[in-house]
Order: structure tokens, then C-alpha cells, then sequence
């Protein structure tokens, strides 16, 4: 059996080459191997709600298509971009209209992380009552984006992108086969099939689009065939740009690499992911401030420094502009990443923050409250307070500063490491002497 729908001259190459058989479908084998879980359940007839949740051009929409068909099941889309609760209304009265007359039906939600709250909710008691099987497709993490009532209900499969050599054979297909590109005559070279497996990036939608445009633009030769070249792949991706959706899951996938890249040391890979950001579309001013934070969290007192670099770069992007700015964040993010690290700051910070949320409204202790007034210190405020610059090493020894009920605490612990291996010195030298002095 033909495992793509018949040709139209009117449909896109990639709707063209959709499969309608597992036999047909490229990638995915995670879940679509010989012991994949979505292979075993659709081979079985155990039809189940389900969200695929994957970057695009990985084959949601085609998977929901290839499951209604193996089980006859009814198939109803519906586009979160374009519909509403009317047309959810619609679709399940259509749906209890197929249940009347013995026939599943599969409503399939595209992305489905558009729809509110109620919008969902909505679909709650038909997939309960067995009116539809539920199948939505997100580009989103669906732990954020969808109600946990929604994905109690269903089972998450997540998709990947495809990797080249697939993209490849899926080219290599849509060039060959009838359905496809097998009459238009076209030629190319293996490094030229691999540049448009590149500039997809593991979108198959995007490699048959792209495959398409290059058609229509190859140029006859000598023989007659027509040539697909490196240059018209390389006008066709010009305007192309990497996998960066700024607020999706991608985005902040790459800021998270980029970050753990800086704090475990390892410049090559953060300019890498800065790279990859850049070259994505990312706002280079979002990045700098992203690095001033890493400066403060990830190697605060370790080296100070690294914190004036990383505003410096930042006002230096600001001055400049891109491209030329963009170096000065790079030379932040390697120096960063190159540097002594500590967290021990943001440590002791959130331990303070717990402590002043848990302790109340606790009074300042009165030897360390101001005396600005007669009145104020007839009350006795500031009463018995040591100036510490008047003390040896300008340190009262014994001294206390927390309120009373609290008792002394200790948030800030310097790592071994950098400046800090300095201040943790001084300060368990200080620390001594005030247990020494309060025996």
C-alpha cells in the first residue's frame, strides 16, 4: 500500500510527502522502535489520549493522522491559533455523532499550549466519558503550559528533532517518489543534499520546503537535467535562521546551557550557546544581563572582578551596538567561565531571606539602633554600642548584632577558592576571637 497521499498539484511538497503508515514515518525511534511505547500501543489498537510535545517539523501532526487511520477512528483538527470554545463545541458534537454511529473519533489539538485554562477544561469530561480521544500537539513544555487536570488525563510523548541523516533520506525520498519531485528532473550533488539537510535543522517540514523552493529555482544543463546547486541552496537559506523561539522552550534550553557552560568552567562551550543564541536571533542586551547575574551567583566574591567585566560589557554592547558589541559579552562570558567560582553569597542570601520571612517583625537591638535625639538616648538607644574603628584591628570582639531572640547566625561561607580563600581566612580568624571573647 502507497504510504503517501495521492498527488495534487496544488499541495506543498511536504504535505505531498506525508506518510499514512508507520512504514513511511522517518525518526522518532525512541518512541516508534520495535519496543517503542507509541509503536506497541498503536500496533495494538490501545488508542489513549496523548499530547506530542516536540520542536516543529518532527511529525505530530502526521503521528495524530497515522493513528486516526490505523484505527479508523473519525479525525477532527482543530488549530488553538484560530479556534474557540465554539468550536470546540462543534467538534464534540461532531464527535458524539460518530460515537452514535459506532466510530472513535480522535480530536486533535495543534498547538494546543495557546488555549486558557477553560479552554481546556473544556475537553476534560469528553475525554472522560470516551466522546474523543485527545491528541495535542505543543512546541512548550507541557508542565507549564497545560492544565495538570489536561495531563493527568493523557500520556506525554516527547519528539525529537531530526538528525541529518534522516532529514537526508527523507530528501533523498521526496526526489524520488512519484508523490514527490520524481518528474521534475532535478540534480544535485551529495554535498548539496547535505548543505539542505544542514539548513533544515532537524525540521523536516523545512528540508521539504526549502528542497521545494531550490526546485523551482534549479537551472537547466548540457544534458537537460535541471541542477539544484550549492549557491541557489544558499540563497534559498540565506534569510534562514537556527531554532530559537525567544520565550519558547528552546530559548530557554540555550540561556540554561550557557549558564551551566560559564559555571562549570568551560568557555569553549559557552561561546558555543552564545554562538548558537546569536546566531538564533537572540537580543544580545538580554544575554549581557543574563552574564551580570552569572557574575553575582556564580563567581561573586570568588573574583569580583568578574562582575564589573560583565557591566562593563554590558555598556560596552549599549556603545557599540552589534556586531561589534557581541565580542565584548563574549569576552565577559570567557573570562566568567574561566575565572574562580563561589555561590557562596547567593547561599547566604537566600538562608538570610528564609530567616527574615520566618523570624517576624523581630526589634533591633537597642545598643545598634541610632541616637539621634536627648529622648532617643535617655531610652537607652545606642547604649553601651562599641565603635569597631576604635578597636584593635577595628573589630569588636564579642560584639553582637542580631536580634536578641535570633542569636548569632552564619550565612556566608567563602570557598576555598579565588578572593575568597582571603576573606574566609580574615573571617574565621574574626569568628574566633568573638568565640574566644564571649567564654
Amino acid at each position: 500500500m502507497d504510504d503517501v497521499f495521492t498527488h495534487h498539484p496544488y499541495r506543498p511538497l511536504a504535505d505531498r510527502m506525508r506518510p499514512t503508515s508507520l512504514a513511511g514515518f522517518f525518526g522518532q525511534q525512541h518512541v516508534l522502535g520495535e519496543k517503542g511505547a507509541l509503536r506497541q500501543a498503536i500496533e495494538a489498537g490501545s488508542l489513549h489520549s496523548m499530547v506530542f510535545w516536540g520542536p516543529p517539523g518532527t511529525g505530530k501532526t502526521t503521528l495524530a493522522k497515522i493513528i486516526a487511520h490505523c484505527s479508523d477512528a473519525a479525525f477532527i483538527s482543530l488549530s488553538a491559533v484560530l479556534s474557540g470554545v465554539k468550536d470546540i463545541r462543534a467538534a464534540i458534537e461532531q464527535a458524539r455523532q460518530h460515537q452514535a454511529e459506532g466510530r472513535l473519533t480522535i480530536l486533535f489539538v495543534d498547538e494546543v499550549h495557546r488555549f486558557n485554562k477553560s479552554q481546556q477544561d473544556a475537553f476534560l469530561p469528553h475525554i472522560e466519558d470516551g466522546t474523543i480521544y485527545f491528541i495535542g500537539a505543543t512546541t512548550e513544555n507541557p508542565s507549564f503550559e497545560l492544565n495538570n487536570a489536561l495531563l493527568s488525563r493523557v500520556k506525554t510523548y516527547v519528539l525529537k528533532s531530526l538528525p541529518a541523516d534522516e532529514i537526508k533520506q527523507l530528501l533523498v525520498r521526496a526526489l524520488e517518489h512519484e508523490a514527490g519531485l520524481a518528474d521534475e528532473n532535478l540534480s544535485l550533488e551529495d554535498d548539496v543534499l547535505d548543505a539542505l539537510a544542514f539548513l533544515a535543522d532537524g525540521d523536516a517540514r523545512r528540508a521539504l520546503n526549502f528542497l521545494e523552493i531550490a526546485a523551482d529555482l534549479a537551472e537547466p544543463d548540457d544534458h537537460g537535467r535541471r541542477l539544484i546547486t550549492r549557491s541557489i541552496v544558499q540563497d534559498v537559506g540565506a534569510q534562514s535562521l537556527r531554532r530559537f523561539d525567544k520565550g519558547g522552550d528552546a530559548f530557554y534550553e540555550q540561556i540554561s546551557a550557557l549558564h551551566k557552560s560559564v559555571r562549570g568552567s568551560n568557555p569553549d562551550a559557552a561561546l558555543y550557546w552564545f554562538a548558537r543564541m546569536m546566531d538564533g536571533g537572540c537580543d544580545p542586551l538580554y544575554v549581557a544581563r543574563r552574564v551580570v547575574r552569572m557574575a553575582s551567583e556564580d563567581i561573586g566574591n570568588a573574583d569580583p572582578r568578574g562582575l564589573q567585566i560583565a557591566l562593563d560589557a554590558w555598556q560596552t554592547y549599549e556603545r557599540l551596538g552589534s556586531p561589534e558589541g557581541e565580542l565584548t559579552i563574549a569576552q565577559a562570558i570567557v573570562y566568567l567561565a574561566s575565572t574562580a567560582k563561589s555561590n557562596a553569597v547567593y547561599m547566604a542570601w537566600h538562608e538570610a531571606m528564609a530567616d527574615a520571612r520566618q523570624s517576624g517583625s523581630l526589634e533591633v537591638p537597642m545598643h545598634i539602633r541610632n541616637a539621634p535625639t536627648n529622648l532617643m538616648k535617655d531610652m537607652g538607644y545606642g547604649k553601651n554600642y562599641r565603635y569597631a574603628h576604635n578597636e584593635e584591628e577595628a573589630f569588636a570582639a564579642g560584639e553582637t548584632y542580631f536580634p536578641e531572640a535570633m542569636g548569632e547566625r552564619v550565612y556566608y561561607q567563602p570557598v576555598e577558592r579565588g578572593l575568597e580563600l582571603k576573606i574566609k581566612e580574615k573571617l574565621d580568624r574574626l569568628r574566633e576571637k568573638n568565640s574566644l571573647s564571649n567564654k
